[in-house]
C-alpha cells in the first residue's frame, strides 16, 4: 500500500492540509448525546465501532440509522468531527454508526473494498453488516430506514455493502469514491484512483433495481487529485444503466461564496435512481465539512441543496462583544436539513 499512501499524501498537500493523524479519541464529539463504543465480529475478524445516540433515543419510537464509513487516514472520531454528522443527527433524531477499520488490516486505515480476490472485501463488508445488526438489536433502530454513506475508500465500501445487500438500505451516498467492480487488487485500485479503469456493469436487472435497490447519490470534487472525478460519473452511470434510467438536464446551484455545483439526476419514469453532484474546484474532501480537519472542505455545501431543501431568511446573532454570526437554516418542509453559521 506504499503507492496508495503516496497518492493520499499528495492529495492532502494539494488540498492545503496535512494528512490526518489517527487519534483514537474516547471522548464524544462536542454536543449532546452518547458516544458508545462497541465491537463487531465476523469470519474476517473484529472491528471496533462508535455509535452516536442522540438525546431522547431511549424514550422515543424507533429511529433511522445512518452508517458512516471513514476514508483512509481517518477513524470514527475524526470522521464524526469532519462531517459534523452528530450535530445533524441530534437535531433530526437518528442514530449514526461509525465502523472503524483496523490498522493491522490496512496500514493506512483504508477499507479493503477492492480486494475481492482474497475475500477481504467481502469479509469486511460482512463485519460492517454485523455491526448494523448488533446496534439494531441493542437500540431502537428502524430497520426500514437504514442508509449508508462514506468518503473515499469508505464510499467504495458503502457501495459494496449495497450491491451485496440492496434490500437492507434506503439510500447510499458515495463521496469521492470508486464504484465496486472497478478494481480487484492494490494495483488496479491505484489505476482506478487515477481514472484508468473501466467499471463492470452491476449484476442485476431494472426490475430488481426498482423493487429492491436504494437510490444512489454521488458527490465528487472536480479538482480531486486523489480519486479522479471521472469515477463519480462512472459510479452514477453504472447504477443508472442497470436501472434503465435516463439522464436529465443538469442544474447549476451556488450558495453565496460556496463552491458552485452541478446536480444531474438520472430517472426511470418519475423515480430518481441516481444523482451526481459535481462540486467545482473542490479537491479530495468532505464537502461542507469542518475546515480544520484533513479531507474536509468548509467551502462546499451540497447536503441541503442535493436534498431539495430551501434556504430560509438568515438571522444575525451577536453576544456582547463577540463576533456576530449569520445563521441560515435550510429546510425541506418543516425539517431542518442543514444549518450554515458564518
Amino acid at each position: 500500500m506504499a503507492g496508495a499512501a503516496k497518492v493520499m499524501k499528495a492529495g492532502a498537500r494539494a488540498a492545503g492540509k496535512p494528512a490526518a493523524k489517527r487519534v483514537a479519541s474516547r471522548k464524544p464529539p462536542a454536543g449532546p448525546g452518547d458516544w458508545i463504543a462497541g465491537v463487531a465480529m465476523g469470519a474476517a475478524g473484529a472491528r471496533r465501532y462508535r455509535l452516536y445516540r442522540p438525546p431522547g433515543a431511549a424514550r422515543g419510537a424507533p429511529m433511522p440509522l445512518l452508517v458512516m464509513l471513514h476514508g483512509c487516514g481517518q477513524d470514527a472520531a475524526s470522521f464524526a468531527l469532519s462531517t459534523r454528522m452528530n450535530r445533524i443527527a441530534a437535531r433530526e433524531h437518528f442514530f449514526v454508526l461509525y465502523p472503524e477499520q483496523d490498522r493491522l488490516s490496512n496500514v493506512q486505515g483504508c477499507w479493503n473494498w477492492y480486494d475481492t480476490r482474497s475475500g477481504r472485501a467481502a469479509g469486511e463488508a460482512d463485519i460492517i453488516m454485523k455491526a448494523i445488526d448488533q446496534v439494531s438489536l441493542l437500540y431502537p433502530v428502524d430497520a426500514q430506514r437504514v442508509a449508508v454513506a462514506g468518503l473515499s475508500a469508505g464510499a467504495s465500501m458503502a457501495a459494496l455493502l449495497v450491491t451485496r445487500h440492496p434490500e437492507r438500505f434506503k439510500a447510499v451516498v458515495m463521496h469521492s469514491g470508486i464504484a465496486p467492480g472497478t478494481a480487484n487488487s492494490t494495483a488496479s485500485a491505484l489505476g482506478a484512483m487515477q481514472g484508468r479503469r473501466r467499471t463492470a456493469p452491476l449484476k442485476t436487472t431494472p426490475a430488481t433495481m426498482a423493487a429492491n435497490w436504494p437510490p444512489l447519490m454521488v458527490i465528487h470534487g472536480s479538482a480531486d487529485h486523489v480519486v479522479a472525478a471521472s469515477n463519480g460519473r462512472a459510479a452514477v452511470q453504472v447504477w443508472a444503466d442497470a436501472a434503465g434510467a435516463t439522464e436529465r438536464v443538469p442544474q447549476v446551484v451556488q450558495r453565496g461564496k460556496r463552491y458552485p455545483m452541478t446536480v444531474t439526476e438520472f430517472k426511470r419514469g418519475t423515480a430518481t435512481v441516481a444523482t451526481l453532484v459535481e462540486v467545482a474546484t473542490m479537491g479530495h474532501a468532505w464537502s461542507g465539512g469542518l475546515a480544520s480537519q484533513a479531507y474536509s472542505d468548509g467551502a462546499g455545501q451540497v447536503w441541503a441543496d442535493a436534498a431539495g431543501a430551501t434556504e430560509r431568511v438568515p438571522r444575525v446573532v451577536q453576544r456582547g462583544k463577540r463576533y456576530p454570526l449569520t445563521v441560515t437554516e435550510f429546510k425541506r418542509g418543516t425539517h431542518i436539513i442543514a444549518t450554515q453559521v458564518e
